[in-house]
């Protein structure tokens, strides 16, 4: 990325009364007293992004797994908003500031403060962390930012919408030395029903593995040929913001997150996320993939085929989750629930030292944990990359309906330039990787 371009916004605010609105924290509870945790061990964080994921994580949400959100959390401090959207961004602000002004014990409270361009978030010296809740197609150029920026970073899926994007995400955060977390939070999250499946599975209690069902198909990213009427841009809605990296083209009175995408990439990188985990295969990647029965099936070295669809009749696994078959056995998981045949699979799990995996107690708390250790998250930058590499060749075997071999160190197909033309996006400037 051009580091120059990227922050030409920061010489101009570092030099402006933008960053006054910094918070100064007077009463005892903000000075550590009392059991509180003493601003200068409190971890500075900015949200960008207030739709229905961002206001969970903020200020709470059942999918979150995080009671009260991040403003709830004495070891949190929540600095600042960002939203293209001005109902959203004045919104989560103002409960930001009151939630602080009812802790504090103060009739009100500021410190909170809301911006509409990220890069004016990410130029303020004061925030540690951000916390990326955006439109799809901004998240790996947005976390791109935010490391060059020196922020640790929490990104929701899909971590990218190209492969070339993932692989610049990974290498940035790599390269800056950046905490990255990624939101497929089921390595840590539902009772730790996946963490028992993946030790089951690993263990060799289901035999040996030979065929994954991952129950979806992925999907692509493209921006969209077609567009609807052109309508006013609301007065509350940056519109040039929203589309960022993408074509421009006329406000239509659709700003959906989704709106680029083609098959699934929202859904699959939590089933592939986990298959991958399962598959001891965060580092790379398959060698062949083709499509049967309508949806991609991936070959691994291993000899292992993954299928992006269903297992006839299972009902389990259909919720995040995948069924893995091996020579003694099956095994099925999801959010719902967690299945095996015969029953006396599970009956005796292996232990929790006879399978070692990651350990953590919350997808939350292990990005705090490592911003403070800067240890690798659960869900690291490369972690994530293969996982939505997975998502995203599904996508590319469906547009051209042939099997394709994949190289997963080169990160590239062997001997097809069409294929490899679908590797990358063209942007917008000055939104360049």
């Amino acid at each position: 990325m051009n580091k120059t371009r990227a922050f030409t916004r920061r010489q101009f605010l570092r030099s402006s009364a933008v960053l006054a609105g910094a918070p100064i924290l007077i009463p005892s509870s903000a000075l550590g007293l009392n059991g509180a945790v003493p601003p200068s061990e409190r971890i500075r964080m900015g949200f960008i992004g207030q739709g229905t994921q961002g206001s969970g994580h903020l200020l709470g949400g059942a999918w979150t797994h995080v009671p009260g959100g991040y403003v709830a959390r004495n070891e949190v401090q929540v600095m600042a908003i960002c939203d293209i959207r001005r109902e959203r961004r004045e919104k989560s602000c103002n409960a930001v500031n009151t939630a602080y002004a009812e802790r504090f014990g103060q009739p009100s409270y500021n410190g909170c403060v809301g911006y509409i361009d990220f890069r004016e978030l990410l130029a303020r010296d004061d925030i540690d962390a951000v916390l990326i809740a955006c439109p799809l197609h901004w998240h790996a150029i947005m976390a791109m930012y935010a490391a060059e920026a020196g922020k640790d970073v929490y990104c929701e899926k899909p971590v990218a919408v190209t492969i070339q994007q993932g692989r610049s995400l990974a290498d940035t955060i790599a390269r800056t030395g950046r905490v990255y977390q990624a939101g497929t939070q089921q390595r840590s999250e539902w009772t730790n029903k996946f963490r028992l499946a993946c030790q089951v599975v690993r263990g060799g209690r289901i035999g040996e593995l030979k065929e994954v069902y991952g129950y979806r198909p992925g999907g692509a990213y493209a921006w969209p040929n077609g567009l609807g009427k052109p309508r006013p841009v609301p007065d509350d809605l940056d519109w040039d913001l929203f589309l960022g990296p993408a074509q421009w083209f006329p406000y239509d009175g659709d700003p959906g997150t989704f709106r680029f995408s083609s098959g699934d990439i929202n859904w699959t990188p939590h089933h592939f996320d986990f298959v991958h985990w399962v598959l001891d295969a965060d580092r790379t990647g398959p060698l062949e993939i083709w499509l049967e029965k309508d949806a991609p099936a991936f070959r691994y070295s291993t000899g292992v085929v993954v299928y992006g669809r269903e297992y006839p009749g299972e009902p389990v696994g259909a919720v995040g989750g995948a069924c893995f078959i091996g020579t003694e056995g099956r095994l099925a998981v999801d959010r719902e629930g967690i299945v095996s045949y015969p029953a006396t699979i599970l009956k005796n799990p292996p232990g929790p030292h006879e399978v070692p995996l990651y350990r953590n107690t919350g997808h939350a708390n292990n990005f705090l944990d490592c911003i403070r250790t800067r240890q690798k998250t659960m869900a690291d930058a490369e972690t994530a990359h293969r996982a939505m590499t997975l998502s995203l060749l599904g996508g590319i075997v469906m547009q051209l309906k042939r099997p394709l071999k994949w190289d997963p160190k080169t990160e590239r197909f062997t001997d097809d330039e069409e294929a490899n033309r679908l590797l990358s996006l063209s942007t917008r400037p000055p939104w360049h990787i």
